[in-house]
């Protein structure tokens, strides 16, 4: 198989959003190129897009690194998240149907799975699944831009999560988005808008600004 700089960049990504790579994590150019056989400047074209997206730091004379987003950019992230997501919430429900309810259902279907398996694997699992629900109210808005600002915010809470998360259970509660679900499919835009801030609430609510965790192997976070 080709390997290209989009292939790249979306492993690395992949790998943040899963918490399998920690902030602060150091991608080395080098290392990188010859775990996918590639040369550096395909992988330096990577790093670049992935540093657009706020999820790798490159430091002149130092490298690149996986962003380790401060307290202050850790705020910032959920109170966009605050300001866009209940945009998006009224945007979906003017397209939202039957077969829309049911694709948000077999995620839920998939995140209350994945809460009852256990150890490090699923936790990551879930943490990722928790996310792509909102991915997928996104999708149903039909703004591409809207849902490329979610495709970030997603990925940065994930590394905020990995950095200051507390909770055994996920920090994005499931139960939650059945009732975000429930409000959406019953048209009551103005309760689904309302669960979500009291969402997004709970999740940053639920961080620890003192704790962070600890770096991990370059290979074995790509799954190479």
């Amino acid at each position: 198989m080709d390997v290209d700089a989009h292939h790249i960049r979306d492993a690395i990504r992949e790998a943040i959003v899963e918490r399998r790579l920690a902030p602060g994590t150091k991608l080395s150019e080098t290392d990188v190129g010859s775990l996918f056989n590639v040369s550096r400047t395909l992988v330096r074209a990577a790093l670049q897009a992935l540093s657009y997206e706020g999820l790798v730091n490159v430091e002149k004379n130092r490298g690149a690194f996986v962003a380790h987003p401060s307290i202050l950019e850790a705020q910032q992230i959920f109170a966009a998240r605050r300001l866009i997501e209940p945009v998006i919430l009224r945007e979906a429900a003017q397209r939202i149907g039957k077969a829309e309810i049911r694709h948000l259902r077999l995620h839920l279907a998939d995140e209350e799975r994945l809460r009852n398996e256990r150890g490090a694997a699923a936790r990551r699992a879930e943490i990722k699944a928790s996310g792509d629900v909102h991915l997928a109210i996104a999708e149903i808005s039909g703004n591409a831009i809207l849902k490329r600002f979610m495709d970030e915010l997603v990925a940065r809470s994930s590394l905020v999560i990995a950095l200051y998360g507390r909770s055994v259970a996920s920090s994005c509660g499931h139960d939650e988005h059945q009732q975000i679900v429930d409000a959406l499919e019953r048209r009551d835009v103005d309760a689904a808008c309302a669960l979500m801030v009291e969402h997004i609430n709970h999740i940053e609510a639920d961080l620890d600004l003192r704790s962070a965790e600890k770096g991990t192997d370059l290979r074995s976070a790509l799954r190479l």
